[in-house]
């Protein structure tokens, strides 16, 4: 017999204990989230929605698809439910979503999504695009202009087909002071260090080089009326399987085409710099404070740093998900090992490192989490720059050894080893991963290799580091072998 489909409709057949803790339909449209992947729906969704339930404030989410129209329309399709599964080592806990009101695709629906943009009723936009989606240059972290999709978007002007979120999120800002100027709250929810001043920065390097004759006094109003909190989020959302799915259904007793898991850890901390309203965030354990840096180094370095090791060692060592690796002998010494190499380079404030390290051996130990290492070590090239070279530069920098980041950036280089299908050794995908080929087929040696590869993440500084170097490059033969020294 063929499940009904989760809906509005279906929420009675639903046990009353697994159902959203506030009426969907009584929701409004007060906050504007840019990307529909697994995470949103994991995390800040659901914050949202349970601050919404304690707080009795209508804060709904409109969210908006950067390229997949048909998620949009699935998600539709449902009302906008779906369903989320904390995946406990023990057992799993599978209950209906209600917080997001309105499903958008960025191009069909750019009409909609600017109507939203400008809406003094929206306070608050949010973003999860990835590093990727900021269109950021090396080394600066200026937008870069010369990206084929942004100078698209910069030539198209406020009117034109826009493709990139940046440019989007521009225009309807500039909408939005067309008419009338309410304040708003823009917070990227993406893994880089200060991401609310990286964002702020190509938003406004996109407003200044666009056609616009009023661009000088959107950049003007956006400095008085739109903040850009910095802000660390925090839960481990694997891919979604066709086990996810048939789980989800025998839970609930409806079919959802669009169910997410993730473990039952989250966090979030935001900088309390808000130029309007909020949802109370605070009510579901968000932290506000006045600096969100020593949180967020914390994150990257520890917890992020530690996956993208785990990621390119567990593929060398022929390995798959994160639990998998955990189960090694040599895992948990790589994670508490990274941990207390990186922990000189963090600032007061955070959390105590030597705790942090004990809580992420057993979240990455939960066999109920199966994110898998392939997506975990994609897009290296924007990840491990934030993740590990900047701590790598201060220790090098006092004279200190460095070991267990050299066995990881070495880990990372044998992964960026062309395959035979042109792709990357083990199935990661990177923007980059041309270039990062060429420095593979053009070195004479190791060594040389290296060099490029360093060369290539904009680390020119590192690359002439002749010590570093040579202790990576002596890392790959055993990594090529699949032995992880630890």
């Amino acid at each position: 017999m063929t499940s009904p489909v989760l809906n509005l409709a279906a929420l009675p057949r639903i046990p009353e204990h697994l159902r959203p803790p506030v009426d969907p339909r009584e929701l409004r449209p007060r906050i504007v989230h840019f990307g529909l992947g697994a995470f949103h729906r994991a995390h800040q969704a659901v914050y949202t929605e349970n601050a919404a339930a304690r707080s009795g404030e209508p804060w709904g989410i409109a969210v908006v698809a950067p390229r997949s129209a048909r998620t949009a329309a699935a998600l539709r399709a449902q009302d906008c439910l779906y369903s989320m599964t904390e995946l406990r080592a023990a057992d799993t806990v599978t209950r209906a979503v209600g917080s997001v009101v309105e499903a958008l695709g960025m191009g069909p629906d750019a009409a909609r999504v600017d109507a939203l943009l400008a809406d003094p009723e929206v306070s608050v936009v949010t973003l999860t695009i990835t590093e990727k989606g900021y269109y950021r240059s090396h080394g600066t972290g200026a937008l870069d202009t010369a990206a084929p999709e942004i100078a698209a978007d910069l030539a198209a002007g406020a009117a034109g087909p826009l493709t990139t979120v940046v440019g989007r999120l521009a225009a309807g800002l500039a909408g939005r002071m067309r008419a009338g100027g309410a304040p708003v709250t823009v917070v990227s929810c993406d893994n880089m260090a200060a991401n609310g001043a990286a964002l702020g920065r190509v938003v406004r390097d996109f407003v200044a080089a666009a056609p616009w004759p009023d661009r000088q006094a959107v950049l003007d109003w956006m400095a008085a009326s739109v903040a850009f909190p910095s802000t660390i989020v925090d839960r481990i959302v694997p891919a979604t399987t066709e086990a996810d799915l048939r789980a989800a259904r025998a839970a609930l007793g409806v079919h959802d085409a669009l169910p997410v898991v993730g473990e039952p850890y989250r966090q979030w901390v935001l900088t309390d710099s808000f130029a309007g309203a909020r949802p109370p965030w605070e009510l579901n354990g968000a932290l506000f404070v006045p600096d969100v840096v020593p949180y967020q180094l914390t994150k990257l370095r520890l917890l992020n740093g530690s996956h993208s090791a785990l990621a390119y060692l567990g593929a060398a060592a022929g390995r798959t998900t994160i639990a998998d690796a955990l189960a090694t002998g040599w895992a948990e010494r790589l994670v508490r090992a990274l941990c207390a190499e990186v922990a000189p380079t963090l600032p007061a404030g955070g959390p105590d490192p030597a705790a942090y390290a004990d809580d992420l051996v057993e979240r990455f130990r939960n066999p109920g989490v199966r994110h898998l290492l392939r997506q975990i070590g994609s897009d290296g090239s924007l990840k491990i720059p934030e993740r590990w070279l900047d701590a790598l530069r201060t220790l090098r920098a006092a004279a200190t050894a460095t070991p267990v980041l050299e066995l990881a950036l070495a880990a990372w280089a044998n992964a960026t080893r062309p395959a035979d299908d042109g792709g990357q050794l083990f199935g990661t995908t990177d923007p980059a991963a041309a270039a990062l080929g060429r420095c593979w087929h053009e070195a004479p040696d190791d060594a040389d290799a290296v060099r490029r590869l360093l060369g290539v993440l904009g680390a020119a500084d590192l690359a002439g580091d002749g010590a570093l170097v040579s202790a990576v490059a002596a890392r790959l033969p055993a990594l090529r072998a699949g032995r992880i020294e630890v």
